[in-house]
């Protein structure tokens, strides 16, 4: 097992270097100033768009747009914002959350992207249900299918591991902590949970993360903005020390600025997906009349997910200040015990039912992304069900075994997904202008006849 995560750790040193960083990042700066700052000056549209319950009744689709967002959010809020957050602490330093910060701003161009491409060329599948994301317009938009193959094959691996085991055995962890209860026990329970919902298909998934995700993220935002306000004299500190740390040559945590935007960066990516091309194959099923009006519903995910809930995790982590004495082993409680430190034996307990939420609702998530990256290599319908049993298998698997062998096979995986994308993204970023200058003028027409 040893030799596997040096092998594994060897591979996604090389993967998440300096190149693949440059690439993430480097993307959204240029999508951000090719489209006009679009996050910052959409913003307030893109989030009335979100929770606006008009939509085209005659648009295509399988899902609402709404409930297209909550399943991408089902995906993305998971374990990276509590445990993730936490492992970039302690192996960045405090300074890490800046650079997720500053990831996550130029991410929402890039995710805003993906799912404009999404749309646009996304097709009709066997089974008369929408079929998009980056395999689809690797191949049809930027006609390079070898990419678009590339990109299957990641992505179908990268559901066993961001979607899946990294969830379970997170939960599973903390559920032990917590509750006392046997690892095994927590990952049967999960299995069979995800089995429930995962053979409904992407219409049982939408109903469930349409409620699951707004009554998680609620619950888990609303405690820690608690523990700020009762501790508002020691945010302005924490902050600072964020912002400081992020710029620090001095290692701090195990942490240097090299790892502090390493670990800052990927973890980020990890918890809100900008740029690994996954959300946009739930964006490709909602139904829109304009890929730029999903576009901007998409956009929401990573504010939603990094610039509130992981500050929310990160900020208390450092309030606490229990990372400069919790080394990589213990980061999967480090915010259940940052939590604990302020609310007491309630602050565990906070941490495990908002990560057992989190993390069950991206299991939801990462099912449909995996098995239609599957479905695009695979065209027979009936081997669909063998991916679906291996996958839920996997919920067990992942909460019995090494925490970290298997988040070090999801970077590995992650960052091989993110290459094809993010060349995607590139090459046809004419597209996503073009389409933007569309929503643009739609929704000054919509704005003018209201």
């Amino acid at each position: 097992m040893d030799a596997i995560y040096d092998v594994l750790g060897a591979i996604s040193d090389v993967v998440w270097g300096p190149p693949l960083l440059i690439l993430i990042v480097g993307t959204g700066i240029y999508l951000t100033f090719r489209l006009g700052l679009l996050q910052i000056f959409m913003l307030p549209a893109a989030l009335k768009q979100t929770f606006s319950k008009k939509h085209d009744k005659t648009a295509q689709g399988d899902i609402s747009q709404f409930q297209a967002l909550t399943t991408a959010l089902a995906a993305t809020v998971g374990t990276g914002n509590i445990v993730g957050v936490a492992t970039a602490i302690v192996l960045g330093g405090p300074g890490a959350v800046f650079w997720m910060w500053l990831s996550a701003v130029f991410g929402m161009a890039t995710k805003y992207g993906e799912a404009v491409l999404a749309v646009k060329y996304r097709v009709k599948d066997a089974n008369g249900e929408m079929a998009g994301g980056p395999m689809y317009y690797l191949e049809h938009g930027l006609k390079q299918k070898w990419l678009a193959v590339l990109f299957a094959i990641f992505g179908a691996l990268a559901a066993f591991g961001i979607g899946n085991g990294t969830q379970s055995n997170s939960v599973a962890n903390v559920v032990n902590n917590t509750f006392n209860v046997p690892n095994w026990v927590t990952g049967l329970v999960l299995m069979v949970f995800a089995a429930l919902v995962i053979i409904g298909g992407i219409k049982s998934i939408g109903k469930v993360t349409s409620v699951f995700v707004p009554v998680m993220a609620v619950f888990y935002v609303f405690s820690g903005l608690l523990i700020m306000i009762l501790n508002v004299t020691e945010v302005p500190g924490a902050v600072m020390t964020i912002i400081e740390m992020a710029f620090s040559t001095e290692a701090a945590a195990g942490g240097a600025i090299g790892a502090a935007i390493r670990y800052g960066v990927a973890r980020g990516v990890f918890s809100n997906e900008a740029g690994l091309g996954s959300a946009p194959i739930a964006a490709a099923a909602a139904k829109t009349d304009l890929p730029g009006r999903q576009g901007l519903i998409s956009m929401t995910q990573v504010f939603f997910d990094t610039i509130i809930i992981c500050s929310i995790t990160g900020i208390t982590i450092v309030m606490s200040g229990l990372y400069t004495t919790t080394d990589q082993a213990g980061a999967g409680t480090l915010t259940s015990n940052a939590f604990g430190y302020f609310l007491g034996d309630v602050g565990p307990i906070i941490v495990a039912i908002g990560l057992i939420f989190f993390a069950s609702s991206t299991i939801l998530g990462w099912a449909y992304y995996g098995e239609k990256c599957f479905q695009y290599l695979f065209k027979n319908p009936s081997l669909l069900i063998v991916y679906r049993l291996l996958f839920i298998a996997m919920v067990f698997v992942g909460s019995v075994i090494s925490l970290d062998l298997i988040w070090t096979f999801s970077d590995v995986a992650n960052g091989m997904m993110a290459i094809p994308n993010l060349i995607g993204l590139l090459g046809l970023s004419g597209v996503i202008a073009y389409e933007t200058k569309l929503i643009r003028e739609k929704l000054k027409e919509e704005k003018a006849q209201a």
